[in-house]
């Protein structure tokens, strides 16, 4: 069972390293996207910052930071 919990554990560690080395888009931009990972959107109706988690067609990870309108907007 610690062995399960220090794997988990390592796990969040990784992505929480990943998350730092995040790239903001830029108009132009070429992406490689092969798989989405996960994904997390702004909330409402302004415009905020949305993050991409996906992997590319080599299999390494990445996440993308970009701008937004958020996902609840009914206007």
């Amino acid at each position: 069972m610690k062995a399960i919990a220090c794997l988990l554990a390592l796990g969040c560690n990784i992505d929480l390293a990943q998350a730092e080395t995040a790239e903001h888009y830029h108009y132009g931009m070429q992406l490689d996207i092969a798989r989405i990972v996960s994904q997390t959107l702004p909330q409402g109706c302004d415009v905020g910052e949305a993050r991409l988690v996906y992997l590319d067609s080599q299999g390494e990870r990445h996440t993308l930071i970009y701008q937004r309108i958020g996902e609840n907007c009914n206007g």
